[in-house]
Formats: structure tokens, C-alpha cells, sequence
């Protein structure tokens, strides 16, 4: 890629970025204003900088949005403020009591959590109160200027939500999106006979393993919004059907990373295979109904529909009848691959088997 193709690929990622971004800064920045506002004005703090902070920090820009991060989130770092607090108040500031204090919070926070990033948060505001003067008002402000910012916080994930069918939706695209290019570009190693273009085919397949990580925390943190929150309630239907689509997806996945290994050994020999080429086409042109389907519940039953035609005439012996046993193993490898992608369509597992042809 030259020079210019590569800036207008980063400028075209970080437009992506500030757009899906959008939802969460506006979050944080409501919250984190109502934090401080809150505790400047209603409580009387003077400089309430670390009501901000928490419900800044609490929120984020991660994937996962789930009430329970935010909480474990907002309990590390008040556990760190709370503590640095008291040795504050009994030993004062100094290089020495900064140690001591930042050495008891770790270890305090890895005793009560296995997540790393909690003993992380904790250590940070513990650093911000043993470093940074103390506001007027008297002992442990900062500590209560940390419950109103997470609680803050905690309310904006009801209040104020994230839309979690939007993200999730795109979580979804980008995973299927992968499966179109990777059977894409089996199909033109198998048409060619290219090693290099199967060898990349099986490098991208596998790599999806944290787009299905990436689309599993978005429904679930979805989900978890949506039975707290009225406001997007009305998205638990799509997300309980993306989250049937994903059990299907992440079998298939799977599957598809085998099928890329059998194709990228097999065509070592250089010869193409188009017969078995047109199938794997066949199967990413009906993936772009499944894809549809995330958005428009109606095209499921039409991606089921495209799916099952292909599975039905999946018989290595009619597509290869003259074909080595090599080559006709590569169509019995799909069969599995096919039956995961019925199911994300929501057919039954059972009714999916029975849609393959006799052996």
C-alpha cells in the first residue's frame, strides 16, 4: 500500500472510531460534569476533581458497559481513595508513606479481586490522594467525592445508556464480514491453485477468534443494560436473537479456521479446484443475508432458506464425481461448517442434520 493509501486507511479508521464513539462521549461527559456539578454545588466541595475522575474512569470506552463493571470499576477506586485517606490522616505525606500506601492498596485490591485493572485503579487514586494536596473541607472528601462520581456513574448506565443493539450489531457485521472474505478468498486460491492466497486465507481465519470475543461482550453487556434500563429495553429481542446468532457463529468460526487449514494443505500440489471453489462462493454470497438479518429480523428465515440449499446439495460425490478422496474431504469438511450456520439462523441442530444428504 503506498504511502497515501495507508494515511487514507488510518483516517478512515479513526473517523469509524469518533463515530461508533460518539454514544460514549456523550455518556461521559454528561455524567462526569453531573458528578462534579453534584458535588461542587450540593455537597460543597471546593474541588470535587475526583468525582469527575471516578465517573470518567468508571465509564470508559470499553466494550463491556454491564452495571457490574461499572460497579467493580467504581469500588477499586473508592476502596483506593478510602485507604490512602487513612494513611494519610495518620502518617502525612512523604515519598515513604506514598510507598507504603500504594504497596497496601495493590495488595489490598489483588486480595479482593483476580481482575488486574481493578488493583490498577485502585493504585492510581490511591497515587492522586497521597500526591496531590487535599482540598479544604476536612478528612476523607476525596473518598465521598468518589461514591457521588460512581454513583453518578451508575445511573448513567439506566439514565442516560449506550444504544447496545448498535454496537452489538457491528460487533456482529465485522465477524460475519470476516467469514465473506475469508471463504472469498478460498474460493480464488481454490480457483487458481495458490498456496500464498490459501496460506493468507487460513492466517486471516485464524484471526477472528477476538472478533467473536468482541461480539460475545457487547451482547452480553447489552443485555445486561437492557434488563436495567427502560429506555432500550425494547432492544432485548434483537440481542437474545444476536446472541443465538453468536453460539451458531462461534462453532462456525471454529470450523472455519479447519477448513482453511484442509484447503491451504491440499492445493500444495498447485492444481485448482473449481468445482469446489463455486461452493465456498455459494456460501459467502448467503452470508450476506445472515448479514442483513442482524438488522431486519425478516431476512433470517430467507438466510436459513439460502443455507439450507447449500447444504442439501452438499454430497462430496455429486459436486466431485471424479474426484480424489483429498478433494471430496474438502466438501465433507463444510458440512459441519453449514450446520453451525443453520443454527445461527435459529433452526434446531437436529433439523439442520437432517437437511444433509445421504451418505
Amino acid at each position: 500500500m503506498t504511502p497515501a493509501g495507508r494515511l487514507a486507511a488510518r483516517l478512515a479508521a479513526g473517523w469509524r472510531r469518533l463515530r461508533d464513539s460518539l454514544p460514549a462521549i456523550l455518556q461521559i461527559t454528561v455524567t462526569a460534569s453531573a458528578a462534579y456539578a453534584f458535588a461542587r454545588f450540593v455537597v460543597g466541595h471546593d474541588q470535587p476533581l475526583i468525582a469527575a475522575i471516578v465517573a470518567i474512569t468508571a465509564l470508559g470506552f470499553v466494550r463491556d458497559a454491564r452495571p457490574v463493571r461499572v460497579l467493580e470499576t467504581v469500588v477499586a477506586m473508592t476502596l483506593g481513595i478510602a485507604l490512602a485517606e487513612v494513611l494519610l490522616l495518620g502518617f502525612g505525606q512523604g515519598v515513604l508513606q506514598f510507598a507504603v500506601a500504594l504497596a497496601l492498596t495493590l495488595a489490598v485490591a489483588r486480595l479482593v479481586s483476580a481482575n488486574a485493572a481493578f488493583a490498577i485503579a485502585a493504585a492510581v487514586q490511591c497515587t492522586l490522594v497521597m500526591l496531590v494536596p487535599a482540598p479544604e473541607g476536612g478528612p476523607f472528601v476525596r473518598t465521598i467525592d468518589a461514591a457521588v462520581g460512581g454513583a453518578f456513574a451508575l445511573a448513567a448506565t439506566a439514565i442516560i445508556p449506550r444504544d447496545p443493539r448498535r454496537a452489538s450489531m457491528r460487533e456482529g457485521r465485522r465477524l460475519i464480514g470476516e467469514h465473506v472474505a475469508v471463504l472469498g478468498e478460498i474460493a480464488e486460491a481454490l480457483r487458481s491453485g495458490s498456496t500464498d492466497l490459501a496460506g493468507r486465507a487460513l492466517s486471516r481465519a485464524r484471526a477472528t477468534q477476538p472478533l467473536v470475543e468482541n461480539w460475545t461482550a457487547s451482547v452480553d453487556s447489552g443485555l445486561a443494560v437492557a434488563r436495567i434500563s427502560p429506555l432500550v429495553r425494547g432492544s432485548r429481542f434483537d440481542l437474545e436473537r444476536q446472541r443465538v446468532m453468536l453460539a451458531g457463529l462461534d462453532l462456525a468460526t471454529r470450523n472455519l479456521r479447519i477448513i482453511a487449514r484442509r484447503i491451504e494443505w491440499v492445493l500444495r500440489d498447485g492444481r485448482p479446484r473449481p468445482e469446489v471453489a463455486d461452493v465456498h462462493a455459494r456460501i459467502a454470497v448467503a452470508f450476506g443475508l445472515l448479514s442483513d438479518s442482524l438488522r431486519d429480523v425478516s431476512q433470517q428465515p430467507v438466510a436459513r432458506q439460502a443455507f439450507s440449499e447449500i447444504t442439501r446439495h452438499l454430497d462430496p460425490v455429486a459436486i466431485l464425481p471424479d474426484g480424489p478422496v483429498g478433494d471430496r474431504n474438502t466438501i465433507t469438511a463444510l458440512r459441519p461448517y453449514l450446520i453451525d450456520l443453520l443454527t445461527s439462523t435459529g433452526l434446531e441442530l437436529d433439523a439442520a442434520r437432517s437437511l444433509l444428504p445421504s451418505d
